[in-house]
């Protein structure tokens, strides 16, 4: 299982920015991404399966700090390469990414 973030400034000028997640499970029949950049919705953030057990999805956000999880087959989970997490209300835990403010075009 694996997530890479490729942050990328969109160019609009409104702080917005490109998150590429991607995320391996090879019996997944669904994926998504869930967090406080959508109310812990997973249905707004499904991911597309790319066969060979990986999923993608991009999300679009402004800078700020984010907790997520995802959702595979409707069970709840972190991800295992997430450099933070922090502890949940319902006893495991929540990943956090962190979109820095200042973000050059083009960096990784």
């Amino acid at each position: 299982m694996a997530k890479k973030k490729n942050q990328k400034s969109n160019g609009d000028g409104n702080g917005a920015h490109v998150v590429h997640v991607e995320f391996r499970h090879p019996e997944a029949t669904a994926v998504a991404i869930a967090g406080t950049f959508n109310d812990w919705r997973p249905e707004a953030a499904p991911m597309v399966a790319m066969g060979g057990g990986r999923w993608l999805t991009d999300l679009v956000l402004p800078s700020g700090r984010y907790e997520y999880l995802f959702v595979v087959d409707s069970q709840w989970m972190a991800d295992p390469l997430a450099e933070e997490t922090v502890p949940n209300p319902f006893g495991g835990v929540n990943c956090v990414i962190t979109i820095p403010t200042h973000l050059s075009a083009g960096s990784t």
